[in-house]
């Protein structure tokens, strides 16, 4: 049989194959598990050039398939670079075939099924890219407790793999990956593993029953603080989305989870089968435990089927909400969806030194923020008598360009007038943006009684849907900072003597947008 250079150990049905490896393969994009035995995840032509059997002219390979086991190690050989794989359901080995065809081995796809045709690679190139209507970064967090037992976890493998199908995984849609909940949560392969929905469709097949407690609590928490790193296939910008699939209830608690989900700005989905019957409602902890869990208790992010049998007709509604990009709302988080200016005193009673300490303060309070040009903002104005814009909202989309900018900031040295600063702040900086997707912030630093009011202008600052806070350092009044600060004042204020004090204040600051952040959502 003609393969292609990616068909893997498991896409072979046959306990001994003969195949045939197309030539000029790309070795740096092998999948390759273990040595000498292969996890059959891995590539067939990748593994017969890693053991030796073909080199990349391509060749014919005996395969024969073998248990699963433990350890498959890395070993590097023949240019290519296996990977450590800690357990995988079955293995195969490669020995030199006989070549019984003329057929020519090219690197490139052979179907042997069908002819081709001129339409045939445009087709595929559709079929690579996915359903670009549809981006999203999803983990199926499937239940492997021994509540839902062998038979109907099988079930609910079958429901997931046709979910994976029609969501139309590829390389500009939505892109896969699945965490096991059972005793302890183990992710079985990452959004960067797989670009294709045959590819995610026997990954899922191939996957082993653990058994255990359903610690659903602690496997989604486990999966929103572990799974969306870019380094594990996450995209910036692109929705992150949990699946939570839940046989009963779970025998831990969902609400320390939900709210860490929350905070990490991934969307949670409690799909919820054969619920607990009224007799059974006694052994749950907490009989809310869906509406705790999702990211909002509004009936979109719970999904509920009476039973893993005839599964079917619940897969398209399901695919539907997982595509609806805006009904997302905890993508947006404090950190990637905030407007911050800083509002800089300038005075003559700061001076050089101090004034640099000021500057690591608005750079350590910046640093906590996802600055892009699809996410949070920064902008600086300094101020004496007079105003100065360091640099605006849309300057800058980068966290190391912000960062550099703020570090080059020059001191002013002269007066105080920080009403006319907030003034100028409101319209200036904030006007442009004030019908922007991101929620605004402004951070007024002075030290010292300021020339002119702050009350007015700070109300009007307010008005115009900017939350303010005021931080006050030596000789600012605290009638003044008040004054200046959002309800609630006591958390929106904040002073200190020494301008050292500053760098204690930064965690506060940040936890005060966040929480303003999220009550505006509610």
């Amino acid at each position: 049989t003609a393969i292609t250079c990616f068909t893997r150990g498991l896409d072979l049905r046959k306990g001994t194959e003969d195949v045939l490896c197309p030539a000029n393969c790309p070795l740096w994009q092998f999948y390759v598990f273990g040595d000498g035995v292969y996890a059959s995840l891995s590539s067939v032509c990748g593994a017969a050039i890693h053991s030796g059997v073909i080199t990349n002219a391509g060749g014919a390979v005996r395969v024969k398939t073998l248990p699963g086991q433990e350890n498959y190690p890395a070993v590097n050989a023949n240019g290519i670079q296996s990977q450590v794989l800690s357990r995988w359901a079955s293995s195969f080995s490669v020995t030199a075939g006989t070549k019984s065809t003329a057929l020519e081995a090219v690197g490139r796809s052979v179907s042997t099924a069908r002819p081709s045709t001129g339409k045939r690679p445009k087709k595929t190139l559709d079929k690579k890219a996915g359903n670009k209507d549809c981006k999203a970064d999803i983990a199926f967090l499937i239940d492997g407790s021994y509540n839902i037992g062998q038979r109907r976890f099988n079930l609910q493998k079958n429901f997931v793999g046709k979910v994976a199908v029609m969501l139309g995984i590829g390389t500009d849609g939505p892109h896969v990956g699945v965490v096991q909940a059972s005793e302890h949560p183990k992710i079985e392969f990452y959004l960067k593993n797989f670009t294709a929905a045959k590819e995610v469709l026997f990954a899922v097949k191939e996957l082993g029953f653990r058994g255990g407690n359903s610690n659903t609590g602690k496997a989604l928490k486990y999966t929103a603080q572990k799974f969306f790193s870019l380094e594990n296939g996450a995209r910036k910008g692109i929705p992150k989305i949990i699946v939570v699939f839940l046989d009963g209830w779970p025998s831990d608690d969902l609400e320390e989870a939900g709210i860490v989900a929350r905070e990490f700005g991934v969307n949670v989905f409690i799909v919820s089968v054969a619920k607990p019957t009224t007799e059974e409602l006694g052994m749950v902890q907490d009989i809310g435990f869906v509406d705790k869990a999702v990211c909002r208790n509004n009936g979109f992010f719970s999904y509920q089927m009476p039973t893993w049998f005839g599964t079917t007709k619940y897969v398209k509604p399901l695919v539907q909400k997982l595509c609806s990009h805006e009904q997302m709302l905890c993508s947006k988080t404090c950190y990637n969806s905030v407007n911050i200016g800083f509002l800089i005193d300038g005075s003559s009673s700061i001076g050089e030194s101090n004034f640099l300490l000021v500057l690591e303060f608005v750079s350590n309070v910046a640093k906590a923020f996802e600055i892009s040009d699809i996410g949070s903002k920064v902008a600086a104005v300094q101020f004496t008598y007079d105003q100065r814009p360091e640099f605006g909202f849309t300057d800058y989309t980068s966290k190391e360009k912000v960062l550099s900018a703020i570090r080059n900031i020059s001191y002013m040295s002269g007066g105080t007038a920080t009403g006319d600063a907030i003034s100028f702040t409101t319209r200036n900086v904030f006007g442009p943006v004030k019908d922007g997707p991101n929620k605004n912030f402004l951070i007024v630093l002075t030290d010292g009684q300021s020339y002119d009011d702050v009350r007015g202008p700070a109300a009007a600052a307010q008005k115009a849907g900017i939350t303010v806070f005021s931080v006050g350092i030596a000789w600012a009044p605290l009638d003044d900072l008040k004054d200046m600060a959002s309800e609630p004042r006591e958390s929106h204020t904040f002073f200190t003597r020494e301008f050292t004090g500053l760098e204690q204040m930064v965690p506060d600051i940040i936890r005060g947008i966040c929480k303003d952040f999220l009550d505006s959502k509610q």
